[in-house]
């Protein structure tokens, strides 16, 4: 793990060269290929060395974070034009993809702390530093207090358990089982205002409207996965209070996600739409992780997987039509198919990838999850047909809205895609659509 690390670490005096960017963006595509190739042996932690190691689940999630810098850095090339604060960005999003990097591969309870925490500060920089409009302080000031405030009892929850066990090893936590109602309370809210469950979500709307493009493909690529991966770790020390007190979290999140579900059907914002969107998906995740069986956790990952690459090329896409109209609007974002007729393909493969269509890796992970849900009470079946109803809805109400109709008439020039914007494109739909063959990689865990 460290040579991987010293890879990042050795990439940042590159940020302060003049002409550097698509040197270290390239640099990053090597790394991926270097990282895709560690060999897998088995379910158990591998790679150990110093206080890093990894496990499949921190495997796919490191693997996902990289390939989602790759692509904020290409989706960022109007920042290269205008060589507006170019190599800061870098910086940032070196410090990010590190950050992101010790966090799922950190061994030490309390170091996941540190960088789970840290992984906001150039979060927090990308929106407010590059975001586009004057609200971006107020949004990212949600962002942080939202999560700071929740964050505070996972901190005392962990000096708690390192004076009980005198260990703050993850892969210790598994012989412990601890039955108090406020530290369980405690160690998961933080985890569950990050994914985020309803009620806690007020956040990320705001976050993700007020954010550049880069800034929303990380937000909704990653960040949310950081609070599915943090409960998959810590609950398993909950096991016996989460039997009781699961049916309360479980509620919320399944008809929070029915009734976000609805609230995108009346959205005219695109990017707030596909925002709204990730929240129901993250609903679904919570409830399959909260049941504490292996459908749960297969499926929880496989969704966190295949809702960042789709999420993230939805964002990418939304900004591709915000580059060339000016406006977020569904009623300015009107007869596309007219203006780019190529662009509407891919607005269909992402759109359909997100309402779960096969062959996407979406599809599995919902199916796994309903196995899950519905294995821990048959009466859940009634908001997944809901959810799967109504994701199926506003994806459709997304895409004929924007795609059909008069175009606007005030539209004084324009120019078709380029060759990047495709690429981007590809590269999010290919694994979207594709690691289905390698599907067995997911489930042995």
């Amino acid at each position: 793990m460290m040579k991987f690390i010293f890879f990042l670490i050795f990439l940042i005096p590159f940020c302060f060269l003049k002409n550097m960017f698509w040197l270290v963006q390239l640099m990053m595509f090597i790394m991926m290929f270097l990282f895709s190739n560690i060999y897998l042996k088995n379910m158990f932690y591998m790679n150990i060395s110093y206080m890093f190691g990894m496990d499949i689940l921190s495997y796919g999630l490191i693997l996902l974070s990289i390939w989602i810098c790759i692509m904020m850095m290409m989706a960022s090339e109007n920042l290269f034009k205008m060589n507006y604060y170019l190599n800061f960005f870098m910086l940032n999003i070196i410090f990010l993809l590190l950050m992101l990097f010790f966090t799922f591969s950190v061994l030490n309870m309390f170091m996941f702390y540190v960088f789970f925490e840290g992984s906001l500060i150039p979060t927090l920089m990308l929106i407010i530093g590059w975001g586009y409009q004057g609200e971006r302080i107020q949004a990212g000031t949600y962002l942080l207090f939202y999560t700071l405030f929740s964050s505070l009892p996972l901190l005392m929850g962990l000096f708690y358990l390192y004076n009980e066990f005198n260990s703050m090893f993850m892969y210790m936590y598994k012989f412990f089982n601890l039955n108090y109602i406020l530290l369980y309370l405690s160690m998961i809210m933080a985890f569950l205002v990050k994914m985020p469950m309803f009620f806690v979500h007020l956040w990320l709307p705001k976050a993700h409207v007020e954010a550049p493009v880069s800034g929303s493909m990380i937000l909704a690529g990653i960040m949310l996965k950081l609070g599915g991966y943090g409960i998959i770790r810590v609950i398993i020390i909950f096991q016996e209070i989460n039997f009781n007190l699961s049916s309360i979290f479980m509620s919320i999140s399944l008809i929070g996600g029915f009734y976000i579900s609805l609230m995108c059907l009346s959205q005219i914002d695109m990017k707030s739409l596909i925002a709204y969107s990730s929240v129901a998906h993250m609903s679904m995740v919570i409830g399959g992780i909260i049941t504490m069986n292996w459908w749960g956790f297969s499926g929880a990952y496989l969704l966190m997987i295949g809702h960042g690459l789709c999420s993230s090329g939805m964002f990418f896409l939304a900004n591709i039509n915000y580059e060339r109209l000016h406006s977020r609007s569904l009623v300015i974002n009107k007869g596309l198919m007219n203006l780019m007729p190529s662009l509407s393909l891919w607005w269909f493969l992402f759109l359909s990838s997100n309402m779960s269509a096969p062959p996407s890796l979406n599809l599995l992970g919902e199916i796994s999850l309903m196995n899950s849900l519905m294995s821990w009470s048959f009466f859940t079946m009634i908001f997944l047909m809901l959810l799967s109803f109504f994701s199926a809805a506003y994806s459709l109400y997304l895409y004929s809205y924007m795609q059909h109709g008069l175009y606007y008439n005030g539209l004084y020039s324009f120019y078709m895609g380029s060759s990047r914007e495709y690429l981007i494109l590809f590269l999010h739909w290919i694994p979207l659509n594709f690691i289905i063959f390698k599907v067995d990689y997911f489930m042995i865990w």
